[in-house]
């Protein structure tokens, strides 16, 4: 388990890894997030091994190509791989090492059945075909520190003097900022932040990262955040103009008097501000600034190093020549208030992942994360311990009996037939029944209603947990209650779903 330096080098390290595999006379195969990924690691292996010494396997080459190269891999003419989440089925002959970045991201994860985790495909793959296994990247997952805590696998991370000569400085709103600014910890853009801007953009390119992508806001109570509701259908109110409110869902007009159900209160803030909305508030700031945005409709590979703030979501960030000068984390509170037990870890890694695109603390990189700074994410940011982070997590997780420590099973669906399943179901005696209870969001693969709310409401789901090495029983008892379920017509399905990533 591979915890790599901050920087843009470690695309050449897998590229070194790949190469010391091929001069050993086996196969290697590497799985990378997504495209841009792809292309990095493409890169730095025609430049170490030529052109024509491994294949690439994504989506946007094309059926044709994509099979070219799957057919040149299975003859035995191509003996090292690199792609997305699909490659981890490549037929590699004669396999030594493989190797998977970033597996907390969640486009490792496959949504269809049977919904296989490109990190346990390939482990799977080393236990069975005996070849070497590095799971890399700048942050660290509980399942990644479980393979560690148990002997599966070694440790490979640099000592603290290294790690903090590479990282950058990462500043907080703590007290300090509080004495010379009482509205520092409310602000979305506190002073800190906006020193932090300005000094940057005088060495280079400052990135800033946003946890959502759009330009309408919604919005909740300026006191205790609770979100503003619609009097009429419930929906989501959002605030397109300075003084237009209205509802996401009808279209409903809020007229004045609105009032917060929880506390009271008559004020309202914008409860998460996106990319378009933040890049055109910053653009007001800094006029003589160019302002680029990255996010879903449009991602940039990288920026020049000429001075320019460049807004993204989290994961769409561009490398920048030279790396970023300064980062911004905005609306921390709201990565971290998601009611999902990856909430933290998610957090942190996708920080990190900002983080570690700018120029170290010697060459003047600052980061300010706009978040509560006790928090244990926070912390973990602030002295680069991603390890440390995910150790402790591992810990908490094992005592109150959560994955990966024990194997747990979703079961989603109509109420009565989530009810109909766990009572056709012969679970093992050590099997432990949590709920069910209301699933207020959408289960993946459930689309939704146009024009309307999800139908999340309707649904309920019971979480199925089982002491450690009763995992295959747990799912051979679920396969066969399904299997029963849908052999009888009329029956609603339910879904059932093995370790779900998203458990809240």
């Amino acid at each position: 388990v591979w915890n790599a330096l901050p920087g843009p080098l470690w695309s050449e390290e897998l590229a070194r890894a790949v190469a010391a595999t091929l001069a050993s006379g086996r196969g290697a195969l590497v799985v990378l997030p997504d495209g841009r990924a792809v292309a990095r690691v493409d890169a730095a292996l025609t430049e170490l091994l030529g052109e024509g010494r491994h294949a690439v396997l994504t989506a946007d080459a094309g059926p044709e190509k994509r099979y070219a190269q799957w057919l040149a891999v299975r003859r035995g003419s191509v003996r090292a791989v690199i792609g997305t989440r699909a490659a981890m089925f490549a037929p590699v002959q004669d396999l030594g090492l493989v190797a998977l970045w970033d597996d907390g991201d969640g486009s490792h994860s496959e949504q269809h059945a049977p919904q296989p985790h490109a990190r346990e495909v390939l482990l799977l793959r080393a236990a069975q075909d005996k070849c070497g296994f590095l799971l890399g990247g700048w942050s660290c997952t509980v399942e990644a520190a479980q393979l560690v805590e148990t002997g599966w696998a070694g440790p490979l991370v640099a000592g603290r003097d290294r790690v903090r000569a590479a990282a950058p400085l990462v500043r907080t709103v703590g007290d300090g900022d509080l004495a010379r600014d009482e509205a520092a910890r409310a602000a979305r853009l506190p002073s800190l932040a906006w020193q932090a801007v300005r000094e940057g953009l005088r060495r280079g390119p400052v990135l800033v990262q946003v946890p959502r992508r759009g330009y309408v806001p919604r919005m909740a109570c300026a006191g205790c955040r609770t979100p503003a509701r619609c009097r009429h259908c419930s929906g989501p109110m959002e605030a397109p103009g300075a003084d237009d409110l209205r509802c996401g869902w009808c279209g409903q007009r809020e007229e004045s008097g609105w009032h917060c159900p929880e506390c009271g209160g008559f004020r309202l803030r914008a409860q998460v501000v996106g990319a378009r909305r933040t890049a055109e508030e910053l653009g007001r700031a800094f006029p003589a600034v160019p302002v680029r945005t990255s996010g879903r409709e449009h991602v940039l590979d990288t920026v020049p190093a000429a001075p320019a703030l460049v807004v993204s979501t989290p994961g769409a960030e561009p490398v920048a020549e030279g790396g970023y000068a300064a980062a911004l984390l905005l609306d921390g509170w709201a990565m971290l208030g998601r009611p999902d037990l990856r909430a933290g870890e998610d957090a942190l890694r996708r920080w990190i992942g900002a983080a570690a695109l700018v120029r170290p603390q010697a060459e003047g990189g600052t980061v300010v994360v706009v978040a509560e700074p006790t928090l244990r994410p926070v912390q973990a940011l602030v002295r680069w311990d991603p390890v440390g982070h995910a150790v402790r997590e591992l810990g908490e997780r094992a005592e109150l009996g959560f994955p990966p420590v024990s194997r747990m099973a979703a079961v989603s669906g109509p109420g009565e037939a989530v009810a109909g399943f766990l009572r056709t179901a012969e679970l093992p005696g050590e099997a432990e029944v949590l709920g069910p209870v209301p699933l207020p969001a959408t289960p993946a693969g459930r689309p939704r209603r146009p024009g309307g709310p999800p139908p999340g409401d309707l649904w309920e789901r019971a979480l199925i947990r089982v002491p450690p090495g009763r995992g295959a029983a747990l799912t051979a008892a679920l396969k066969s209650a399904q299997a029963a379920r849908t052999a009888r017509a009329g029956d609603e399905p339910v879904w059932v779903r093995i370790d779900p990533p998203d458990i809240g």
